[in-house]
């Protein structure tokens, strides 16, 4: 046996060990038990922060572990890191976009089309500049600030655009609520919410964009679609009030003609 044949044995069966003698806590990290983070939370330094770092990330909290990004097999300590089992290991720099668009299809797309994207490879950022490789948080309008953007470039035109889309995410987040109100009034939204759910699509779509004046065009044509909604929601209030006006009226009429009714009867009787 050779010294490499040799040293796989012995990092599997450490591996093994750390596995037996991990806490149940992080066993239960990603929903199921994974080798990879049994093994390597457990470790020192550069080989256990990894999993420290994942533990708050959102791809934790969505049940997203390291097998999922890195491949391999997450259930067996001795095929973890083998490439017959896919492991993929760490992408190259200009690999990281094809990487994470394995699963953010779409986002990877907007992301090409964009001048950091055609920057790839020759100094410009790829998905884990801004979004972090393991303590990757959700995505929001936070990332796009002045500590992060200055890194590269100054900050007047990312503040810019985050102001353009600011105001689109208000009016898009009062529309979420306003529709969910007439949804547990028990009106049909169904409509309102595959229009709502389009309009947010388009605005997810400008976070890679850096075309100031593209991002204030759509995000007022967006506001505009928004307002539309908000016009045909106003149409469906308005037509409750005047259904529940006309039941009122059909109510106290039947009421008078009740008490006529019984006036009379008194009179004749």
């Amino acid at each position: 046996m050779n010294c490499k044949a040799i040293i796989a044995v012995l990092g599997a069966v450490l591996c093994t060990i750390l596995l037996l003698l991990a806490p149940a806590r992080v066993q239960a990290a990603a929903g199921t038990k994974v080798v990879c983070v049994s093994c390597h939370s457990t470790l020192p330094g550069k080989y256990g922060e990894p999993v420290a770092l994942w533990q708050g990330s959102i791809h934790a909290e969505s049940g997203i572990a390291c097998n999922s990004c890195h491949g391999g097999d997450p259930a067996d300590a001795a095929n973890a890191m083998s490439p017959a089992r896919g492991f993929l290991g760490v992408p190259k720099e200009r690999d990281v976009p094809a990487f994470c668009g394995r699963c953010h299809v779409g986002v990877e797309k907007d992301y090409r089309a964009s001048a950091h994207g055609r920057a790839l490879g020759s100094g410009g950022p790829n998905c884990v500049t801004c979004h972090g490789n393991h303590a990757v948080v959700k995505a929001s309008l936070q990332l796009i600030n002045e500590k992060s953007c200055s890194r590269c470039h100054g900050f007047e035109r990312a503040r810019l655009i985050r102001e353009a889309m600011e105001e689109t995410e208000k009016r898009m987040a009062a529309m979420e609520g306003k529709i969910a109100t007439f949804r547990g009034r028990g009106v049909d939204t169904e409509r309102l919410e595959k229009g709502l759910f389009a309009l947010r699509n388009s605005y997810r779509s400008l976070f890679h964009n850096v075309d100031v004046g593209m991002v204030r065009a759509e995000s007022e044509r967006i506001r505009g679609e928004l307002e539309r909604l908000d016009k045909i929601l106003r149409k469906v209030d308005e037509a409750e009030r005047v259904r529940k006006l006309a039941g009122v009226a059909v109510v106290a009429s039947l009421l008078l003609a009740a008490l006529l009714f019984s006036l009379l009867r008194k009179s004749y009787d």
